[in-house]
């Protein structure tokens, strides 16, 4: 099992920055790869950043160069850095990992519990 806390959400002016932040705890050694979701009444839930055990990322091309995603503590902590932020980021961000449960090759996703961030326009 792997539980995820977030925190960091918040209102925000067009053109600011937030830091939201991921604590993962449980079957962390277990982790292979942690990311952000954020997801809109009536929008399907999008990934905007992941990041593997080896340190290779991906981003949503909306965010690219706006966003970055980080992690520390063998996989303890996850963070999402946003700047320049935009009305368009509006949204409930989640924070995921995905568990590999040896020998098998199942795969299990957490999820945490979602954090509003709101972007003024």
């Amino acid at each position: 099992q792997v539980q995820l806390v977030e925190s960091g959400g918040g209102l925000v002016q067009t053109g600011g920055s937030l830091r939201l932040s991921c604590a993962a705890s449980g079957s962390i050694s277990s982790i292979v790869t942690m990311g952000w979701y954020r997801q809109a009444p009536g929008v399907q839930r999008e990934l905007v950043a992941k990041i593997t055990n080896g340190g290779g990322t991906t981003y949503a091309d909306s965010v690219k160069g706006r966003f970055t995603i980080s992690r520390e503590n063998v996989k303890n902590t996850l963070y999402l850095q946003m700047s320049s932020l935009k009305p368009e980021d509006t949204a409930v961000y989640y924070c995921n990992a995905q568990q590999v449960v040896p020998p098998s090759i199942k795969i299990n996703n957490y999820w945490g519990q979602g954090t509003q961030v709101t972007v003024s326009s």
